[in-house]
């Protein structure tokens, strides 16, 4: 192994260090402060006994990345438009996370308060784009041979769709021990991979939060010890939309985050079908994850199935680039 191989590798295995130290310290912390998860009781009735279980823990997965991140930032100045993403958004899930948990309002922010915040940030980030990244409107086309789609005046429209999809599809899909950690850092690597193919400069951000997935996944496997929260889930979402975006590669989207697409469309879906029959339910609970789990698959196993699909399509995609 050369230098150059070391040099990728090491923001993995820092942010898998620090995470793995962090855990340690502040799940005791959340424990104490009685920051634990609240557990709505229209929700399966084998989650009841998740009530409690310290939350929040994405705070833990945002350090891991920051800290890891300002080591690599004087010589990767790419890594601050996603760690701004990824940091904006944990803070929503934050505030969102705090009014449930501490201030004790079951519902958090107010769905206009969430949509407010989701909407600046994302905003922030297409200015960005638009000023300082050249080429912004191309989009690599999967299994083209390296061609590019210019969406042209579409581009504000569909990067806020994109962006608010991405982040709420990876919030949906965050209501399993380990579910969004296993899928995200699967999507984590497959950008790591991208982007230090292409030389794109956002290698050492990817690379960190595979690391600190990894690392929090030794305390979020069933049955988990810590629980990410929307602090988490939101902050992960804000990623994998924004490498996707620094790396012109959102149409990439529909394969190697195709579990948030269909968390998405199983919950429009359901509420849709409820609406139009008067009450009759399409799935046995929305988003999908909980559908399994009626069915009688355990968590594990739906996680497991998951990760599964999210690896040979991660692979299927690496195969759609050239």
């Amino acid at each position: 192994m050369n230098y150059s191989d070391f040099q990728v590798i090491l923001p993995v295995i820092i942010s898998f260090g620090i995470c793995v130290v962090l855990c340690p310290i502040l799940i005791p912390f959340l424990r104490r402060m009685k920051i634990g998860q609240f557990v709505r009781n229209d929700g399966p009735k084998t989650h009841l006994k998740k009530s409690g279980t310290p939350t929040m823990g994405g705070i833990i997965i945002v350090l891991s990345v920051s800290i890891t991140c300002l080591l690599y930032l004087k010589d990767n100045m790419e890594i601050i438009p996603v760690l701004f993403v990824t940091i904006g958004f944990a803070i929503i899930g934050f505030l969102d996370d705090y009014i449930k948990v501490v201030m004790k309002r079951s519902m958090g922010l107010r769905a206009w308060q969430k949509l407010l915040g989701q909407i600046l940030v994302t905003a922030i980030f297409g200015f960005y784009l638009v000023n300082f990244v050249e080429d912004t409107t191309l989009m690599l086309i999967p299994f083209s041979g390296g061609k590019y789609l210019d969406i042209s005046y579409l581009f504000i429209p569909m990067l806020f769709l994109v962006v608010l999809g991405t982040v709420n599809g990876s919030n949906f899909t965050d209501g399993l021990d380990g579910l969004e950690s296993s899928v995200t850092v699967l999507i984590a690597t497959f950008f790591t991979v991208v982007s230090i193919g292409m030389n794109s400069g956002i290698s050492p951000i990817a690379g960190a939060v595979a690391g600190s997935l990894l690392g929090f996944l030794l305390y979020n496997v069933y049955p988990a010890k810590v629980i990410m929260g929307d602090t988490g889930s939101l902050a992960l979402g804000g990623f994998v939309a924004s490498a996707a975006y620094m790396l012109k590669m959102p149409l990439f989207l529909i394969l190697v985050a195709m579990i948030y697409l269909v968390e998405v469309i199983s919950v429009i879906l359901q509420v849709g079908y409820f609406k139009l029959t008067g009450g009759k339910r399409l799935f046995k609970m929305a988003p999908i994850h909980h559908h399994f789990e009626l069915m009688g698959w355990s968590e594990t196993r739906i996680v497991a199935v998951f990760s599964i699909i999210t690896t040979i399509l991660c692979l299927i995609a690496l195969m759609g680039i050239d």
